[in-house]
Order: C-alpha cells, then sequence, then structure tokens
C-alpha cells in the first residue's frame, strides 16, 4: 500500500485513485490522465507516487520535438543507468522503452507537461494508441501505468473525448481540482470563518498561492485583511500581482487575449447571460459562442443552468483571483503598475469588492454548502443546486431565488427541498422570510414542482435578527451563518 507522504495536505481521495491506478498488480500495460489547472499540487502529486513506488518520471518542456527525445533520453539513462546512455530516435522508441520498465513489476511512470510534447509532436498521441494496442505483445507482457500529465485544461479534456486517438485506452482519467472553501480554510490556518471566506473570494483553493507565490504570507486577524490584499496582491512586487494575466497565457486555446479578457469583464460586472456579456463586449451573441466554451474547457468559466428555466444559463467566473483581477484590478492597472497607489485604491474598491466579488462568492459557496455538505437534511439528498428565477405575474416582476435546492423527479414532479436568501453583509429578518415564502407560493401555484415539503433557508455573513430567530426556533426557516458554512455536514 502506497503511504500518502506526511507532508501532503488533503488529497486523500486523488491519493487513493492513483495508489489503486499504480499497485495494479494485473498484466497488461495501463494508460492514465491527470489533469488540473496550473499550481493544484498535481506534479507534487506524481512525484510522490514515483518516488513511493520507484517509478519513473519525467517533466517535460517547450522545446523541439529532437530536443525532447534527447531530454526524455537523458532521463532513462539517469533511472536506468545502463552501460550506455539512452539515445531514442523517435517517439515509439520511447515508449517500447517504456514499457519494458514494467516487465518485472507494476511501474508507475508519469510524463508532466504532456502538452508541450504533442504541440511538437502532434502524432504522439496517435503513436501511444498504436503502443497500447489490446493484443501487442510489448503492452500484454508489461506492467508499466503510464500517466499523462499536463495543465493545458482544454487539451488534456480533449485527450479522452469524441474520436481523439487514446480515446478507450485509459483507465484512469484523474482532475486534481482546487482545494474547497474548508479545506482551502484549513491549509491556510484561518480557524476564523469570516476571514477565510474573505481570503478564499481573493484567491480561492489553489495551494501554490499560500507556499510558494506569496511565501506563507497569512492575514493575522481580520484588522490584517486589507493590509494584507495591498502588500500581497495588488503589490507589483508580489507574484500574484500578474498571476490573472498568466491563467489565461497559459491556456494555448485562448489566442485573442483581448477579447477573452474582455468577455471575463463583463462577467465580473455582473453580466452572466449571454446578452449582456455581448452588449459589454461589443459583439453579436452568437460571436460568443466559441470564446465561451473555450474558457469553459479551460475551467476558467462555469455554465450553470436557471433552476426553473430549463432556458436560461448564466456564466460566472470559476476561479476567483480572475473575478477580482477584472473587477477591482484591471480598471486601475495603470495606476498600480506604479506600486504606490495599492493601499489608496484598495480603500476606493471596498463597494465594488463587497458587491461584485463578496455578494456573488458568498452565494456560490452556500450552493456548495447545500449540495455538498447539507446531506439528506432538507429531507432527501439533494439532485441539484443552483439558482433561478421566478416569474411573479401579479406584481409584474421576477424574483431571484440565490439557493434553489431539488431532489431526484423519479419519473414524478421533482421535490422542491429548499430555496433560500443568501446575505453576504446584511443583517437578515422578516422581510427576508417573507420574501422566501412569497416564492414559495409562487412556485406551488405553477404546479411544476412539488413543494409540500419545501424548507426556507437563510445564509447570512452578518447574522439574524431576534425575530427571526424565533421563528427558526420553531422549525419555520433555518438560519446559516458562517460558522456552519465551515464546520456542519
Amino acid at each position: 500500500m502506497l503511504l500518502k507522504p506526511a507532508d501532503m495536505f488533503d488529497r486523500d481521495r486523488e491519493w487513493a485513485q492513483l495508489a489503486d491506478f499504480v499497485e495494479d498488480e494485473r498484466p497488461g500495460a495501463t494508460l492514465g490522465v491527470v489533469s488540473g489547472r496550473r499550481r493544484q499540487g498535481k506534479s507534487f502529486l506524481l512525484e510522490a507516487v514515483c518516488q513511493q513506488a520507484g517509478g519513473f518520471y519525467f517533466s517535460a518542456q517547450e522545446a523541439t520535438e529532437a530536443e525532447s527525445l534527447a531530454l526524455i533520453g537523458a532521463a532513462l539513462t539517469r533511472y536506468l543507468n545502463p552501460v550506455a546512455p539512452v539515445e531514442p530516435r523517435d517517439w515509439p522508441a520511447v515508449l517500447d522503452i517504456l514499457l519494458r520498465l514494467g516487465r518485472e513489476r507494476p511501474v508507475p511512470v508519469v510524463i508532466d507537461e504532456f502538452p508541450y510534447l504533442a504541440r511538437t509532436s502532434p502524432a504522439l498521441p496517435s503513436m501511444i494508441q498504436a503502443a497500447y494496442a489490446p493484443r501487442r505483445a510489448e503492452r500484454m507482457e508489461s506492467r508499466t501505468r503510464l500517466m499523462l500529465c499536463g495543465s493545458a485544461m482544454s487539451f488534456m479534456g480533449k485527450l479522452l473525448s469524441g474520436d481523439a486517438p487514446l480515446r478507450g485506452r485509459a483507465s484512469l482519467d484523474l482532475t486534481v481540482h482546487t482545494l474547497d472553501h474548508r479545506a482551502a480554510a484549513r491549509f491556510w490556518g484561518l480557524g476564523e470563518p469570516r476571514l477565510a471566506l474573505l481570503v478564499h473570494a481573493v484567491v480561492g483553493g489553489t495551494p501554490a498561492y499560500r507556499t510558494e507565490m506569496i511565501r506563507y504570507d497569512v492575514p493575522h486577524d481580520l484588522s490584517d485583511f486589507d493590509a494584507w490584499v495591498a502588500r500581497a496582491i495588488l503589490s507589483p512586487g508580489s507574484p500574484m500581482f500578474l498571476e490573472a494575466r498568466y491563467l489565461l497565457a497559459e491556456e494555448p486555446d485562448l489566442r485573442d487575449g483581448a477579447l477573452y479578457h474582455s468577455v471575463l469583464a463583463a462577467i465580473a460586472e455582473g453580466n452572466t447571460g449571454r446578452g449582456g456579456i455581448a452588449g459589454h463586449v461589443g459583439r453579436k451573441s452568437n460571436e460568443l459562442a466559441h470564446p465561451l466554451t473555450v474558457l469553459e474547457d479551460a475551467g476558467l468559466v462555469v455554465r450553470e443552468q436557471d433552476a426553473f428555466r430549463g432556458n436560461r444559463t448564466d456564466f460566472r467566473i470559476n476561479e476567483p483571483l480572475l473575478a477580482f483581477y477584472h473587477a477591482i484590478m484591471r480598471p486601475y492597472w495603470s495606476q498600480l503598475l506604479r506600486g504606490n497607489a495599492a493601499d489608496r485604491i484598495w480603500e476606493r474598491s471596498q463597494g465594488r469588492f463587497a458587491g461584485s466579488i463578496m455578494g456573488p462568492h458568498f452565494e456560490r459557496l452556500c450552493r456548495e454548502w447545500a449540495l455538498y455538505h447539507s446531506g439528506d437534511r432538507f429531507g432527501d439528498w439533494p439532485a441539484q443546486v443552483a439558482s433561478g428565477t421566478v416569474n411573479d405575474p401579479a406584481n409584474k416582476t421576477t424574483c431571484q431565488v440565490d439557493v434553489a435546492v431539488l431532489g431526484y423527479a423519479d419519473g414524478a414532479r421533482p421535490p422542491l427541498l429548499a430555496i433560500g436568501e443568501a446575505k453576504w453583509n446584511d443583517v437578515m429578518g422578516l422581510g427576508h422570510l417573507e420574501r422566501l415564502r412569497r416564492i414559495r407560493e409562487l412556485l406551488r401555484s405553477s404546479g411544476k414542482y412539488d413543494t409540500s415539503g419545501t424548507r426556507l433557508l437563510c445564509f447570512s455573513g452578518a447574522g439574524f435578527t431576534a425575530d427571526l430567530g424565533e421563528l427558526a426556533g420553531n422549525g419555520e426557516v433555518e438560519l446559516i451563518g458562517l460558522d456552519e458554512l465551515y464546520t456542519t455536514d
């Protein structure tokens, strides 16, 4: 059993999947794909697996095909220590050597930054397909556990899809995600929920942002948060200052940087529908299908379907640092570059931060809590959690629902387990409860949902009034504050 290194935080699920793949004793070489955005700890995971199991790890570089062959030949020479150096003439020769590594036992073999190799050798996936032909003797006699790893999400996502050469060849397809808000708080050592959520709204759950990027600079308490943002994020001397721009530059499919930045800026401004984005960017709505799809494939944007309107879709930025950059940094980029205006710009941006960053981010975490951490407290296991809009014909308006929890339909009307409102900076009271009651009645009247057991939820980052607390004690509403978002399953 491969033991997870003591210095590896979390990643129990990922380690278990890798260990199961690597330790498989059955004959026949196998193929795995490991992906995830940069700085999530993929290389750390895979290097640790190779160290524990005596495997071979190679990290590709941006180089020509000839130089890449020479580099992997040198790495194999160091690993095998043969009488003569390994000097492969082409990639099929390399693949045969890698297959021979697993003749005696299961051996993990990692090719990291695989997209670099495929860019200069486009036929490489097809060569791997040929090397892994089901009845090929070299594959059948080997127990090499080959893992292809990469950070270019749009490329890695297509590696096993459709009619791609490696479709059906892989027995592992692992994505290393960012840490969720709870794991991120533990990783940053932040025990105060409000401070943890503020930090998460700025930098998300990317592990390297705490370690290599800002050298463990963590806000000491709530009073230090503003100073931390100025020194760790808004200062040109910090590696985090340009990180949001690099996130786009690292994706090979994002060629028109200006267009993609404009699309992200539109979403950060609150234009989450396709029409609103098009109006902000100055393009026709149908011209944005490709850039939005590319951003989605890269994991930078997520598409969310309205809970109550199947024909309505909203787009949201998936990486908090990107949202922070476009809402706070990009409007003042020229002043920030001078290096002496961070404190003043941050002070001036407080309202924008609360409205454009904290409000949407808090709503998103409330939905994630309802989906992943609420269990069956709403009477059943949630099948879908999303935001939604409900028509109010009597008042000739629409009502926004921040959290809509739907159960499994099972051939009948889908059960509406709960609806909720989320307010980051507002103390919630009876007015918020009355609004939720009105929305529940509108949904009951529509006849589309089973509302017999619909619970009403109030999420707040600022607290609740005493009279609302009394009603919660009677079971008329559930109140979920920051402590519960961070501690209760």
